[in-house]
C-alpha cells in the first residue's frame, strides 16, 4: 500500500503520509493496555498514600509502562512514611524500591508528601512536599512519576508530556475529523479543532504551545498554525497544489515543509517571521517527510530518487545530500531522537509488513521493533526511551507506545473506533 502510493505523483495524500489507512474513532478517552511487559525489571511497590485514592495507581501505571520497573501488586506492609518502613519485609518480598506518602487538605489545595527509598541501601533517595490544585492531581500524579524515574534512572521522565492525535468519527454517515491532545497514557483527551474534511501531519512547536497540521477544509491542502491556549490560529502555507508535511526548527525560527507549488513535490523552508520560502530540494522524484535534526543543521526526508522510498539527509550548510538507509526495500516516516543518536522509520524488508524500526545513526544499523504488519507515523518521545506509532491490530487502528529496546510494548485504543497520526509534545 505505501509503495503503490509513493508511486504516483498526482496522490495528494503519497506526500502528506505514506499509507494512510482508513480511520474510524470516538472522542472518548483512549484506554490502556499493556501487551507486552519487561523481562526481569525491578519490582517497585507504590504504597497507597495516606488519605488519597488518586495519585497510586496514576503513579504505578506511569513506571510500569515505561518499561524499567515492574509495580509490585501485593504489598508486604502499608507503611505512608520513610520512618515506619521495615526493611527485612521489604527485602523478604524481593522489591527493592519503595514509595510512599501522605496528602493532606490546605485550604483550597492539597499538601502531596511522597519519599522515595531504597531498601537494599537503607537510605531515602527522594522526598519532597509539594502543594496541589484540587483539580491538578492527575498532573501531580505524572510530576511525582516523572521525578522518580528520573531518580532511579537518571534520564528525565516523560509521563508529564503530551500526545496530539488524530480521530475520524463516522457517526450518521457524516466523517468528522478531530485533532485531539492528551496525557501519554490517554487521559484528560482535549479537542484542538474538528472538521469534516480530513486533519493530517500534527506537528508541535518546539516550545509545545502550538501545532501546526493539515487541512483540507477548503478543499485543498493547506498548512495551519494554532496556538492551543487562546484557539487563534493561522494559515502558514497555501500555495498551489501540495502542501504538507510540516516541521520546525529546534530554535522555532523556520519550518520546513512540502510543496508542489513550482512543479514537482520538494521540500521548502519558510522563515516563519517573515514568511520568506527558500526552495531546498530540487529534483524530479518526490521529496517529503522533512525532519529537523536536533541541532537544527541538517534534517532528514524521505525521497523516492533512488527508486524506492528511502531516507535521506540534507547538510543545510554545504547543500550535500546523502543516503541513511540501505536496508529493506522501503524505509519512510524517519523521526530523530532528541540526542541525534537514533532515528525511529517505518521499515519494510519485503513482502508487504511496514515495521517500526530503530536505526543507529554512527554505525547504520537498524533493529526492528515491531511484529505487527502495518505500523506507520513513528514519533520519539522527549527523552528518546519510547516510540509512539500507529498501527493495526484485529482489524482495528490504534496507537501503541514501545521502548526503544523492544522489551515492553502497550498500546492505547479507543474505547470504540480508531486513532492516528501521533505526534509526542516535546518536553517543557
Amino acid at each position: 500500500m505505501h509503495s503503490k502510493i509513493l508511486s504516483t505523483k498526482k496522490g495528494v495524500f503519497a506526500i502528506l503520509m505514506f499509507g494512510l489507512l482508513p480511520l474510524s474513532a470516538s472522542h472518548a478517552e483512549l484506554q490502556l493496555e499493556i501487551v507486552k511487559a519487561p523481562d526481569q525489571a525491578p519490582q517497585i511497590a507504590i504504597v497507597p498514600f495516606e488519605s488519597d485514592s488518586t495519585l497510586q495507581p496514576i503513579i504505578q501505571s506511569d513506571l510500569q509502562r515505561s518499561g524499567k520497573f515492574a509495580s509490585s501488586a501485593n504489598l508486604p506492609a502499608a507503611p505512608t512514611k520513610s520512618q515506619d518502613i521495615v526493611p527485612a519485609v521489604w527485602q523478604n518480598a524481593q522489591i527493592p524500591y519503595v514509595v510512599v506518602g501522605q496528602v493532606h487538605p490546605a485550604g483550597a489545595n492539597f499538601n502531596v508528601q511522597y519519599e522515595l527509598v531504597d531498601i537494599q541501601k537503607g537510605t531515602r533517595i527522594l522526598g519532597e512536599n509539594i502543594v496541589v490544585p484540587a483539580n491538578r492531581m492527575r498532573e501531580a500524579a505524572h510530576l511525582i512519576a516523572d521525578k522518580i524515574y528520573q531518580a532511579l534512572t537518571g534520564i528525565k521522565g516523560d509521563f508529564s508530556g503530551r500526545i496530539a492525535y488524530v480521530l475520524l468519527d463516522k457517526a450518521n454517515g457524516k466523517r468528522t475529523y478531530t485533532l485531539q491532545v492528551a496525557d501519554t497514557d490517554g487521559q484528560q483527551p482535549r479537542t484542538v479543532l474538528s472538521s469534516h474534511e480530513p486533519l493530517l501531519s500534527p506537528t508541535w512547536t518546539p516550545d509545545g504551545k502550538k501545532i501546526a497540521y493539515v487541512s483540507f477544509e477548503t478543499g485543498r491542502p493547506a498548512i495551519y498554525l494554532q496556538d492551543l491556549a487562546s484557539g487563534g490560529r493561522e494559515v502558514l502555507a497555501q500555495f498551489k497544489g501540495l502542501n504538507g508535511a510540516p516541521s520546525f526548527s529546534p530554535d522555532g525560527q523556520s519550518m520546513l515543509f512540502t510543496s508542489s507549488k513550482d512543479g514537482e513535490p520538494d521540500i521548502y523552508q519558510m522563515n516563519l517571521a517573515t514568511k520568506q520560502l527558500r526552495r531546498i530540494t530540487n529534483d524530479s522524484a518526490i521529496d517529503t517527510e522533512a525532519r529537523y535534526a536536533p541541532d537544527g543543521k541538517s534534517f532528514i526526508f524521505t525521497s523516492d530518487r533512488g527508486g524506492t522510498p528511502q531516507i535521506y539527509r540534507y547538510n543545510l550548510e554545504d547543500g550535500s545530500s546523502r543516503r541513511l538507509t540501505f536496508k529493506g526495500t522501503f524505509n519512510a516516516r524517519g523521526s530523530i531522537s532528541r540526542d541525534g543518536q537514533s532515528m525511529a522509520l517505518v521499515h519494510r524488508q519485503s513482502g508487504q509488513n511496514y515495521q517500526i524500526a530503530i536505526q543507529d545513526l554512527n554505525s547504520g544499523i537498524i533493529n526492528i521493533l515491531t511484529q505487527t504488519p502495518l505500523d506507520e507515523s513513528p514519533s520519539f518521545s522527549p527523552n528518546g526511551q519510547m516510540v509512539v506509532y500507529a498501527t493495526r491490530e484485529g482489524g482495528r487502528g490504534l496507537l501503541s507506545i514501545i521502548s526503544t529496546d523492544g522489551r515492553f510494548r502497550m498500546r492505547l485504543p479507543s474505547q470504540s473506533g480508531e486513532v492516528r497520526e501521533a505526534a509526542w509534545a516535546p518536553s517543557n
